[in-house]
């Protein structure tokens, strides 16, 4: 199976420390980390695997202007680079389902598909200087809306939890 990962930029650059992030407002929506394959019998991902290296010429210039809006490196701007990275790291263990487009493609279909932010907006769960959520005021209404039940990442900030991923 596969995990599809959703970041919130906010949450990712706010609690980097070695490296701030390259934009010092990071993008309010939430954005692609990675589709990972997963297995059942083993607690460890695979990665790294001896499938095909990345190639950018097969990401399409009109997949790239999509990947740039829902996969884009919030980290530091390198969207490319990023790509590559998830691909050689994650993709390649994924290729006897899908190839290198394929595996783009799909991501960008189901971050269209699965869109937390839009979801969690008509829940009026929006970010706030003060309100807080719990982890079931999340949940609830992106299982409504989807059908399915996310798990939650969250990164400790002082005295904070704060909402860093959301994973089908």
């Amino acid at each position: 199976y596969f995990q599809f990962v959703q970041q919130w930029p906010p949450t990712n650059c706010r609690v980097r420390i070695k490296r701030p992030c390259s934009n010092p407002r990071p993008l309010q929506y939430f954005t692609i980390h990675g589709l990972w394959p997963s297995n059942y019998s083993s607690p460890t991902k695979p990665s790294n695997c001896n499938g095909s290296q990345f190639d950018t010429r097969k990401v399409s210039p009109k997949m790239r202007i999509k990947l740039k809006k829902s996969w884009p490196d919030v980290e530091s701007g390198n969207d490319t680079r990023f790509w590559k990275d998830e691909w050689n790291k994650h993709g390649t263990c994924s290729e006897e389902r899908l190839n290198q487009m394929q595996y783009f493609e799909r991501s960008h279909d189901m971050w269209l598909s699965y869109n937390i932010t839009e979801i969690l907006k008509n829940a009026s769960i929006v970010p706030h200087p003060t309100q807080t959520w719990t982890y079931s005021d999340i949940v609830s209404p992106i299982k409504t809306a989807t059908g399915r039940t996310p798990t939650l990442r969250c990164k400790q900030d002082k005295k904070t939890q704060l909402l860093h991923e959301v994973v089908f």
